[in-house]
């Protein structure tokens, strides 16, 4: 893959200096051509930020970007997500949600699965239990349809954290221990803006539960997943 595929690629797998390398010479190389080529290389910077934890840049990215390829519904689609992280982030749950229905109601495939995640993440920190839970559960749909590996323990954290708030404290450890052994598998991290959430949801969880249940809870996950694979 080009500049471009090598930072989002890079970005998936926590390499976020490298992402952002490959991004910015995406973005030099694009600038060249000018017009929308010159924008998409900005869709590979954003997704270096969000590796980053540098939800401002990825802001930034994704209005450069946007100034050609919003017109484009394939790519306004994916940067509808990339803003709906960046807002979260950045606290503002007004234009996340904004931009995570626009995301979701224009895209298919992975991207909409990815799409699904991000507005669960969103509803859940708007106090929406309910929407949260109905997009992860499309999300997990879509996965299974067409077999997806790539995105899902993104999906399972943010049931896990679901769930886990509203008391199902077993599962939801049974749900991260399984996300962690996707991860594990295919090299795929978490985006660091996400972190501190995932880390107070674990925290939470070992609290209620003891370190010996959780522990024995998060083993369990992890071994349904491997043996389903």
């Amino acid at each position: 893959p080009g500049p471009r595929g090598q930072g989002i690629a890079l970005a998936m797998q926590g390499e976020a200096r490298a992402a952002r390398a490959a991004a910015d010479a995406a973005v030099e190389t694009a600038v060249e051509l000018g017009g929308i080529a010159g924008s998409i290389g900005h869709v590979a910077s954003a997704f270096a930020a969000l590796a980053a934890g540098d939800a401002g840049t990825a802001q930034d990215a994704v209005e450069k970007a946007g100034q050609q390829l919003n017109a484009l519904a394939g790519y306004a689609a994916v940067l509808r997500a990339l803003g709906a992280n960046a807002a979260l982030v950045g606290g503002d749950l007004v234009a996340a949600r904004r931009c995570a229905d626009d995301g979701v109601t224009a895209t298919t495939g992975w991207w909409l699965m990815w799409a699904l995640t991000t507005r669960a993440r969103v509803a859940l920190a708007q106090g929406e239990p309910e929407q949260s839970e109905r997009d992860v559960h499309d999300a997990l749909a879509i996965a299974t349809d067409m077999q997806l590996r790539s995105g899902v323990a993104d999906t399972l954290e943010c049931l896990g954290a679901l769930i886990g708030d509203a008391g199902s404290h077993r599962e939801a450890a049974r749900l991260f221990g399984a996300a962690s052994a996707i991860r594990q598998r295919i090299g795929e991290v978490r985006f660091t803006i996400h972190d501190a959430g995932y880390n107070a949801s674990v925290a939470a969880l070992r609290d209620a539960m003891g370190e010996k249940e959780f522990d024995a809870a998060w083993a369990e996950g992890a071994a349904m997943c491997t043996e389903e694979e």
